[in-house]
């Protein structure tokens, strides 16, 4: 019979182990010694430790699920209650309860992790569906777009909830997404629609500027242009690929009017900066018959300038006051010499100049004659208004002198 402090074998090579709910039959050995039997069951003992500081090993440091670790406990368990090994069998029942304590606070704080990582799971996709509802409303078609797009990345990153949470949540973040798509998708649609008319008024509006392009009634034509430009502007931008090509077409209609305009103006200005130059000489020449000294010369002499004058043609407008100014001025001073002349010359009125000085003298006389009595006679009153009268009829009277002066008298 041999044994150790954890067992015994007895002469019929039955083995035993010892427990504090006494002797426990592990198994039958009869190929071999008692001290062989012994050390075969022992090492059986030393392969369930090593399994159970195993398992204690993964439970520690990786992520072994609390279902399997608890399968593995309890199988480790079952060899240990089947007494198939010699040695300290409470010790490992000791180490595989405390493997559960330790397998069981796992469970429990994954559990309360899941709890939190629901909770704040739920959080983010309550936040999601919030801006998605907001973002649904935005006419930033763009940037709105691009953010619903990666508010999507963002939910598939998140863990799950609970089927019921996760529908309602989802079926509102989806609803957000579509009402987005379907507004976006009728403002584009109108857009289109708005961009097609814009095109069918600018190709009425490029076709009118082409068919003016050659025309050389520039006033109204450039004012008409004017007029088309403002069209264009109100008439909004028509589809990307056919806006370039209209505005093309459009101002290079323009550029042909204007840049034939352009020619013929400068062509124009530089002739009337020559008509100018010369109208400017025969100013300085009319000029030259001031003061009017022979009136019959200088008549026939502005006559043949004047002619002159009228084949130039047009002055630039600026240009002109000043120089018909001098011609009028020369012209009105012949006109005066001519009156003078005409009124020295004409006996017809100088008799009447001469009657009208006699009439004049007699009154002014009278007058004077009654102003001489009236003193005489102390009626100053009267006195005094028949000199009133005399200073006006005294002025005619001067004014008439000097007009019969005019006729050489």
């Amino acid at each position: 019979m041999s044994s150790d402090p954890w067992g015994r074998v007895d002469e019929t090579g039955t083995v035993y182990v010892r427990t504090a709910d006494g002797e426990q039959v592990v198994g039958s050995w009869q190929a071999g010694t008692p001290e062989e039997a012994l050390a075969y069951f022992e090492r059986k003992y030393e392969g369930l430790v090593v399994e159970i500081g195993l398992l204690e090993k993964r439970v520690k440091t990786t992520d072994l699920s609390a279902k399997d670790a608890q399968t593995a406990i309890d199988h480790i368990r079952e060899q240990v209650d089947a007494h198939h090994a010699v040695g300290d069998l409470a010790a490992l029942r000791t180490r595989l309860d405390k493997l559960v304590e330790t397998v069981d606070k796992r469970r429990e704080e994954r559990k309360q992790q899941r709890a939190k990582q629901s909770d704040e799971a739920r959080h983010s996709k309550e936040a999601l569906v919030v801006e998605a509802e907001e973002l649904a409303q935005s006419d930033q078609w763009r940037a709105a777009g691009e953010r619903l797009r990666a508010l999507v990345d963002t939910w598939k990153g998140l863990p799950r909830l609970d089927r019921k949470s996760d529908d309602e949540l989802w079926h509102r973040f989806s609803h957000a997404r579509s009402a987005f798509s379907k507004r976006r998708k009728a403002h584009f649609a109108q857009l289109d629609a708005q961009r097609e008319e814009a095109r069918k008024t600018k190709e009425r509006l490029v076709s009118e500027a082409e068919s003016l392009s050659g025309s050389t009634d520039w006033g109204p034509t450039a004012a008409r242009y004017r007029e088309l430009m403002s069209e264009w502007k109100a008439a909004g931008r028509a589809q990307r690929e056919h806006e370039d090509d209209l505005w093309n077409r459009f101002r290079g209609a323009q550029d042909i009017f204007f840049a034939a305009r352009s020619s013929v103006f400068a062509e124009r200005d530089a002739e009337q900066a020559e008509n100018l130059k010369l109208k400017e000489e025969l100013a300085g020449e009319a000029e030259k018959l001031l003061p009017i000294g022979d009136l019959k010369g200088a008549r026939a002499a502005f006559r043949s300038i004047n002619e002159r004058w009228e084949a130039i043609g047009h002055v630039p407008r600026d240009a002109r006051p000043k120089v018909e100014g001098r011609m009028h001025a020369v012209e009105r001073a012949l006109q005066d010499a001519e009156e003078s002349e005409w009124r020295r010359t004409n006996p017809e009125a100088r008799a009447r100049a001469e009657g009208l000085t006699g009439q004049l003298q007699a009154a002014v006389d009278k007058l004077r004659g009654q102003i001489d009595q009236a003193r005489a006679q102390g009626n100053n009153a009267k006195a005094d208004k028949l000199e009133r009268e005399l200073e006006g009829r005294q002025a005619l009277l001067d004014q008439a002198l000097k007009g019969l002066q005019e006729f050489g008298g």
